[in-house]
């Protein structure tokens, strides 16, 4: 499938532009060198996101594969520095999200990949819920301990991913102190986060990787899918 994609893999050319920008987060450099940009992060990128369509389908079919340039799947590479002391301009990594198809209706969760030079990684989750799924996610594992004892046990998710984000210190408002799995009921994000290096996402066999990889995310990602009431 990723032949037929034209994905070829995320190469040195790619690496390259990546430590280029690094090195020169200026917009006159960027414009200069918009023709990298576009057939070594660009045309790749797209490639992927179409190699992806199917395979995720295999996962589930109620996830998005959007290859477009903006809009889609691939996210910007500008920066949003209006609130930022960090004004440089542009993002130094690849980031493609593959939203839940009622993402926009809805806070769901969803799939990422993240390249950069300085570390890769898949996630599965949810980032930063708003407060209304957030709470319907605590308020599964509270009232479905086993439930969620699965997800934490499953050798499919354990395998692969290890949770990332932030936690409160002290139990949410409505919640006793008591509960079972009382500090995963604490945690503000809900994602799984699995590590890979820079050379894995070279070859062309990669969309097939971060597929498997995505599946054994299921257990998380059909929990959280009840928790917030969409489809998995």
């Amino acid at each position: 499938m990723s032949g037929n994609s034209g994905f070829n893999g995320f190469g040195a050319d790619t690496v390259r532009f990546l430590e280029d920008l690094e090195d020169n987060n200026n917009r006159a450099w960027f414009q200069e060198n918009k023709h990298r940009y576009d057939s070594d992060v660009l045309e790749p990128a797209l490639a992927f996101i179409g190699a992806m369509g199917p395979l995720l389908a295999r996962v589930s079919e109620c996830f998005t594969a959007i290859p477009k340039r903006m809009g889609g799947s691939l996210m910007r590479v500008y920066r949003d520095t209006r609130f930022s002391r960090d004004k440089t301009p542009y993002k130094t990594n690849i980031g493609i999200q593959f939203r839940h198809e009622q993402g926009r209706d809805v806070h769901a969760p969803g799939y990422y990949l993240h390249i950069e030079t300085t570390g890769c990684f898949l996630g599965a989750g949810m980032w930063h819920p708003e407060p209304a799924a957030l709470k319907a996610i605590r308020e599964r594992i509270a009232e479905h301990p086993d439930a969620w004892r699965k997800v934490l046990r499953s050798r499919r998710f354990k395998s692969e991913y290890t949770f990332a984000g932030n936690s409160l210190k002290r139990p949410p408002r409505g919640f006793a102190p008591d509960l079972p799995h009382l500090e995963d009921i604490k945690r503000k994000d809900f994602i799984g986060v699995s590590d890979f290096s820079i050379e894995r996402a070279a070859g062309a066999g990669f969309p097939e990787e971060v597929a498997e990889r995505f599946a054994r995310a299921t257990p998380l990602m059909a929990f959280l899918c009840t928790a917030v009431g969409v489809e998995f």
